[in-house]
C-alpha cells in the first residue's frame, strides 16, 4: 500500500493505568530500536525496556511487543509499545516516533491497511469499528463473530449462487439462436426466488435490529404534568429533570442514557403535549413529535388521578399516528392517588407510581429489547451493507422479466449488477473515495 511507517496513540486520551502507542510499516521495528537503544525484540515476546525520546532523555519504563510481517493486524511489521497511562507519557512517545521517522497515523488508518494488505475485508473492518462503540452485550456478540467473518462467509455464499445462475445465461448467450430449455428456466427462476426470500428476511431482521446496534431510544411522552420527568429520573436514579407541579415545566426534549439489562439505551424525556402557550413550548412540543418518530420505544404516561380529557386523547392518536410499527407501553402513573381516569380505547399495560418504583417498566423495556436479538437472521450493521442488499434485491426483482422474454443480454446485465452490489459489502471494486470516507470515520489509532 505505502512505504510510509505510521504510528498513533491507540488508547483514550486520559488518565489510565497504561496507554498504547502502535507503530505499522516497514521502519516500525527499527524505530523500536532508536526508542529502546536494543538491539534484540523476539516477535510476539514481551520486551521490558527503557524508551527514550530524540534527545536521548528518558521518557518511561514500557513493554514493547514486536509483529513480524504479516502476522500482524495491518500485516506490515507492528510494534506496540504499553506505556503508562496520562496525558503526557504516551504523547513524548508519540513524538519520539515521529523524530525517528513514523508519520502520524489519520483516522482508520491501520484499519485501511489490514483491508488493503488482504487482513481483513470491509464487513470485518466495520464491525471492528462498531464493536468499539457497541451499546449492548448482544450487539457486541454479533460484531464479534462477524468480525471472524461470519457475514462475509454469507455474502460470499449468495454471491457465488448468482454468480452460479449468470454463467447459465453466459453460455446461453453464445448460443442465441437456442432458447433456454423451460425446465431450466424453472429452475434459474426458483434459485432466484430463494435468493430474494434469504436477502428480503436478513434485511427484514436488520431494520427490525437496528436499535440492537445504534442504542434503543426510548421516548416518554404525554401531556403536561403526568410525571414524566419523575419517571426520567426514576429510571436514571438521580435527579436529572426538574419536577414541579407547574405544567410546562420541561419546555424542551431531556436526553439521557442509562444501563438496562445488556442494554444501553436512550431516554428522552419530552415536553408535555397540548396546544402550545407560546413559541418557546410550540418548539419544545415539536422537538417531542420528532422524538416520537426516532424513538424504538415509546412509553405513553397519563395520570391515573386526573380525569381523562381531549390532551389525552390527542396523546393516544399522535402515538397511533406517529408510533406505527414501533413498541409502545401504555402506562398510568400516580395510582397512589384517588383514581380518575375512566378507560380510554386503549389497554394499560402497567400501573405504577414514580415515586415508588419502576421495576415492572424496567423490566418491560429490557423484554422488549431482548426480543430484538431473538432471530439467528444474519445482521446488516451498516446503512451502507442494507443500500447494498436493497440494490441486489431490486436487480433480482428486475431480472425476471427478462429471463421470461428469453432477453439474456438485459437479465445478464441485472445480475451482473447484483453480484457488484453484493461484493461491496466485502471487497468492492475501485472506489477510492468510497474506502477514504468509510475508514475517515475510525477512531485514531485503529
Amino acid at each position: 500500500m505505502s512505504e510510509d511507517t505510521i504510528s498513533a496513540i491507540a488508547t483514550a486520551n486520559g488518565i489510565g493505568s497504561i496507554a498504547i502507542i502502535r507503530i505499522s510499516g516497514d521502519r516500525a521495528l527499527s524505530i523500536a530500536k532508536k526508542l529502546t537503544r536494543r538491539e534484540d525484540f523476539s516477535p510476539r515476546y514481551a520486551t521490558l525496556s527503557n524508551i527514550y525520546d530524540q534527545n536521548g532523555e528518558l521518557i518511561d519504563e514500557s513493554i514493547l511487543i514486536y509483529f513480524k510481517a504479516p502476522f500482524s493486524f495491518t500485516a506490515e511489521d507492528v510494534v506496540e509499545i504499553q506505556c503508562h497511562g496520562g496525558f503526557i507519557v504516551a504523547q513524548s512517545i508519540l513524538k519520539a516516533t515521529i523524530a525517528h521517522g513514523a508519520r502520524l497515523a489519520t483516522a482508520g488508518e491501520f484499519s485501511k491497511r489490514a483491508f488493503f494488505n488482504g487482513r481483513i475485508d470491509l464487513s470485518e473492518a466495520e464491525a471492528i469499528a462498531q464493536l468499539i462503540e457497541a451499546k449492548s452485550e448482544d450487539a457486541a456478540k454479533i460484531l464479534a463473530r462477524q468480525m471472524k467473518g461470519s457475514l462475509k462467509e454469507y455474502i460470499e455464499k449468495i454471491r457465488d449462487e448468482i454468480i452460479h445462475i449468470l454463467a447459465y445465461s453466459e453460455v446461453s448467450i453464445d448460443y442465441a439462436e437456442e432458447d433456454l430449455p423451460e425446465d431450466l428456466v424453472v429452475q434459474i427462476e426458483a434459485k432466484l426466488k430463494e435468493l430474494k426470500r434469504s436477502l428480503s428476511s436478513t434485511l427484514l431482521a436488520s431494520r427490525a435490529r437496528e436499535g440492537l446496534m445504534q442504542g434503543f431510544k426510548v421516548a416518554i411522552i404525554g401531556k403536561p404534568n403526568v410525571g414524566k420527568s419523575s419517571l426520567l429520573n426514576a429510571l436514571l436514579s438521580y435527579n436529572r429533570a426538574i419536577v414541579s407541579d407547574i405544567a410546562g415545566t420541561t419546555r424542551d426534549t431531556i436526553e439521557e442514557q442509562v444501563k438496562i439489562g445488556t442494554h444501553l439505551i436512550r431516554i428522552v424525556d419530552t415536553a408535555g403535549i397540548r396546544e402550545a402557550g407560546d413559541e418557546i413550548e410550540r418548539i419544545g412540543i415539536e422537538r417531542s413529535l420528532e422524538a416520537i418518530k426516532e424513538s424504538d420505544i415509546v412509553v405513553a404516561l397519563f395520570d391515573a388521578s386526573r380525569e381523562a380529557d381531549a390532551e389525552d386523547k390527542m396523546i393516544i392518536s399522535l402515538v397511533k399516528s406517529h408510533a406505527k410499527a414501533k413498541d409502545v407501553l401504555y402506562v398510568k402513573n400516580k395510582v397512589d392517588l384517588e383514581p380518575k381516569f375512566e378507560t380510554l380505547d386503549i389497554a394499560f399495560d402497567m400501573e405504577l407510581n414514580t415515586k415508588e418504583s419502576v421495576d415492572e417498566l424496567i423490566q418491560s423495556l429490557e423484554d422488549i429489547m431482548n426480543r430484538a436479538n431473538s432471530s439467528d437472521e444474519m445482521m446488516l450493521i451498516s446503512q451502507r451493507q442494507i443500500s447494498a442488499v436493497e440494490n441486489t434485491l431490486k436487480n433480482i426483482d428486475e431480472a425476471f422479466e427478462p429471463l421470461n422474454d428469453q432477453e439474456l443480454e438485459i437479465f445478464s446485465f441485472h445480475l451482473n449488477e447484483a453480484v457488484k452490489e453484493m461484493a461491496s459489502i466485502t471487497r468492492p471494486f475501485e472506489n477510492d473515495e468510497m474506502l477514504d470516507k468509510m475508514f475517515g470515520s475510525f477512531c485514531l489509532g485503529k
